[in-house]
C-alpha cells in the first residue's frame, strides 16, 4: 500500500497528492534559482548571504529526497537517472555532496519545462478556444519556445558570469549584470557596451550567438506555417457545400 502510494506520488502529477508534490518541486525550484542569482551578487550583507545558503542546503536535501523516491517508487526505477530530468537532477545535486567547485544550480532551470505537463489541462481551456486560429495552431510550439528562450537566456547569463566574472567584474559580475548581455546577444542586437575578452567567454558566446540566430528564425516559421494552416481551414469553413 505504501509502495502504490509513493509509485502515484513520483508518477502521477495529474491528481490527488502526486499533483501537490509536482507543483511543491516546481515551487522549489523557482525559489532555488531566485536564491542562487541573488547570491552571485557581490554586494549581500553576510547574514543574507547565511541564509541564502541555509536554504540551498534545505533545497539540496528536498531534490535529494525527491531523485531518491522517483529511483526507488517510479515506474522507470533506476532507468530515471538516465532521462533528461534525471541527469539535470544528478548534475544539479552532486557538486554539492562531492565539493568540486562546480556550481551547477542555474541547470534546475531546465526542470521548469515540467510545468507544461502540469498545464496540459488548460488546452481545453474555453478562453483559448476563442483566440486566433493560427496561434490556436501554434500556441503549444510557441510557449514551450517562449519558456525554453527564457532558460536559455538565464542559462547564457550564467555561463558568462564563470566566464568574465573575474576577468571584468564591472561588467559580468553577477548573473542580474549577465542578464542584460544575454539578452542583447540572443536576440543578436549586441549593443556592444558587454562583450568577452577571455577565450572561453569568446567561444561561449559564439554558441550564444548560432542559437540567437536560430531563435529568431524559429517563432517566425511556427507563426508563418500556422497562419497557412488557418487559412486552409477557413477557406474549407467558407466553401459553399455541395
Amino acid at each position: 500500500m505504501l509502495f502504490k502510494s509513493l509509485q502515484q506520488l513520483v508518477d502521477d502529477p495529474d491528481r490527488g497528492p502526486g499533483r501537490i508534490f509536482a507543483w511543491f518541486i516546481q515551487v522549489v525550484i523557482v525559489i532555488s534559482i531566485f536564491d542562487f542569482t541573488i547570491e552571485t551578487m557581490p554586494s549581500i550583507s553576510p547574514e543574507l548571504r547565511s541564509a541564502l545558503w541555509a536554504f540551498e542546503v534545505i533545497s539540496i536535501a528536498i531534490f535529494t529526497l525527491e531523485f531518491l523516491l522517483r529511483i526507488c517508487f517510479s515506474k522507470k526505477g533506476v532507468r530515471y537517472a538516465f532521462t533528461f530530468f534525471g541527469l539535470i537532477d544528478i548534475l544539479a545535486i552532486l557538486p554539492f555532496y562531492l565539493a568540486l567547485g562546480i556550481d551547477l544550480r542555474g541547470i534546475r532551470a531546465f526542470r521548469l519545462l515540467r510545468l507544461f505537463r502540469l498545464f496540459k489541462l488548460a488546452r481545453y481551456s474555453t478562453a483559448i478556444r476563442r483566440y486566433h486560429i493560427a496561434f490556436r495552431n501554434a500556441r503549444e510550439e510557441l510557449l514551450l519556445f517562449g519558456a525554453t528562450a527564457l532558460i536559455i537566456i538565464y542559462i547564457a547569463a550564467v555561463g558568462i558570469h564563470y566566464f568574465e566574472g573575474k576577468v571584468q567584474p564591472e561588467l559580468f559580475d553577477s548573473v542580474p549584470k549577465c542578464l542584460w548581455w544575454a539578452t542583447t546577444t540572443l536576440t543578436t542586437v549586441g549593443y556592444g557596451d558587454a562583450y568577452p575578452v577571455t577565450v572561453g567567454g569568446k567561444l561561449f558566446t559564439f554558441t550564444i550567438l548560432a542559437v540567437g540566430l536560430a531563435a529568431v528564425a524559429v517563432p517566425s516559421g511556427i507563426m508563418a506555417n500556422a497562419l497557412s494552416q488557418a487559412r486552409e481551414e477557413l477557406e474549407k469553413e467558407n466553401a459553399p457545400k455541395s
